[in-house]
């Protein structure tokens, strides 16, 4: 009967290859962050080569790294927990072991197999501290290598910040440039005004009323502004991804027309109609966007004619994509 016990213990016991399986994948693992590093360091320095091409590139790594740390972080969480089953089965074979060895006292006979398994249990027990500390020496150095991605990954997120702030510094540039080249060309034209960073017509000055049909008055208007325009965006250079956006406005009287079924129709339709005349005057399409708000941004919040007419306006901003 001591026989058939003993056996029964170290069979469940033999997890040497669970140890071997986990030492396996964690240096399999660690591998793979040291090739993802390296790769990382490689596409580092090939993102210094262009300005759009470093923020793109930045954009990506930062993406991987994080991706890689995500990993890390599943992989140091397994390794926690492969310790503390080694640990439980440890203290489940330490407790076999005293337990086997009060029987053998109580019995004050030990048999050679019995002496033979018991030493036998303490070499799995030595070995299984041995594999305890080995696993714990490498999950702390997968913690440092943690550390020293989260420096690469703020250290990317910084020049990827700066990188854009220039970006945004250059176009404020131009659209200074503008907006000083479009009071130059229109002066103090009444119904025309620069507030901000908008430019602002009156829609009276380039739509009759109710229709989204440019006047000959209007046209006239938005072929010189278009002549500045194309010579102003011509000089911002390409690396900077601007855009040309028209905003249509209108007032909050409700519109009595069969072709458009409120002002948000109206007003879309308006900007719309100077997209299509500012691209068939020579600035590129895929730099023109038309957006229309109806009634819903008032600049004026009153209900007396003045208020009404002001509210109804086109917008053209030039910002960034």
């Amino acid at each position: 009967m001591p026989r058939g016990r003993h056996r029964s213990g170290h069979d469940g016991l033999n997890v040497w290859p669970g140890f071997v399986d986990a030492l396996s994948s964690l240096l399999l693992v660690i591998i793979f962050v040291l090739l993802a590093f390296v790769l990382t360091q490689f596409f580092l320095g090939a993102m210094l080569s262009g300005r759009d091409q470093t923020i793109t590139h930045l954009s990506k790594q930062l993406n991987e790294m994080t991706e890689l740390l995500d990993i890390e972080r599943r992989n140091s969480a397994e390794l926690k927990t492969s310790i503390g089953s080694l640990t439980d089965q440890l203290q489940a074979a330490n407790a076999a072991l005293d337990t086997a060895k009060g029987q053998l006292d109580d019995e004050h006979k030990l048999s050679q197999d019995a002496q033979a398994q018991a030493a036998l249990l303490n070499q799995q027990m030595e070995a299984m501290r041995q594999e305890l500390a080995k696993i714990a020496a490498e999950l702390s150095a997968s913690e440092a290598l943690s550390a020293d991605q989260k420096v690469q990954i703020a250290n990317l997120g910084s020049r990827l910040n700066s990188a854009l702030a220039g970006k945004v510094e250059e176009l404020s540039k131009f659209r200074s440039e503008f907006f000083g080249r479009l009071r130059q060309l229109l002066g103090n034209k009444p119904g025309i005004r620069i507030e901000g960073d908008r430019f602002v017509f009156q829609s009276e000055l380039l739509f009759p009323s109710g229709s989204a049909d440019l006047a000959e008055d209007g046209q006239a208007r938005l072929m010189e502004l278009a002549h500045t325009l194309v010579q102003v965006t011509k000089s911002i250079p390409a690396d900077i991804n601007w855009v040309l956006r028209i905003d249509g406005h209108t007032d909050k009287v409700p519109i009595k027309s069969s072709k458009f079924a409120s002002n948000w129709e109206l007003s879309t339709a308006r900007a719309v109609t100077i997209v299509k005349f500012l691209a068939a005057q020579g600035i590129p399409p895929d730099r023109l966007a038309a957006a229309g708000f109806g009634e819903f941004q008032p600049v004026d919040k009153g209900s007396d004619p003045a208020a009404l007419a002001k509210n109804r306006r086109i917008e053209i901003r030039l910002d960034q994509r």
